[in-house]
């Protein structure tokens, strides 16, 4: 069982990921056909199980990172279709914007950062849970 104050922060970072989630379909969510197994966006009660994108995070001990311990963000899409690799790469930058923005006010008071290492992010730093 996990400690209560690690569920309270993993499930606010699930709210500014549900809402990056909301954000990158009303930008690119007509670009590519939704998966056939896939609901459309909006129609199930959580982000993650419909629409085109699926954005979250692995916690990740860190192991092999120079940035050390942290949540590896995940970037999905959920089509048949190609992805270029153009465009994972702009998802990938929007979406760190997106953190970058949203993480402050989310956890006020501790020192987070989203970098690029290899092909994803990680969000590190304060990941204390006073």
């Amino acid at each position: 069982m996990r400690h209560f104050k690690a569920q309270e922060w993993e499930q606010q970072l699930k709210r500014i990921f549900d809402e990056i989630d909301k954000e990158l379909e009303r930008m690119h969510g007509d670009r590519f056909n939704l998966h056939p197994a896939r609901s459309p966006e909006g129609s199930t009660t959580n982000p993650e199980t419909d629409g085109l994108f699926n954005v979250g995070a692995s916690y990740s001990a860190g192991f092999g990172s120079k940035l050390g311990p942290g949540y590896v963000v995940d970037i999905r899409l959920s089509t048949l279709q190609r992805i270029p690799k153009t465009l994972k790469v702009e998802l990938r930058d929007q979406v760190q914007a997106m953190l970058l923005e949203k993480i402050p006010s989310a956890f006020p008071g501790k020192a987070l950062f989203v970098d690029r290492e290899r092909n994803h992010l990680r969000i590190h730093g304060d990941l204390s849970l006073d």
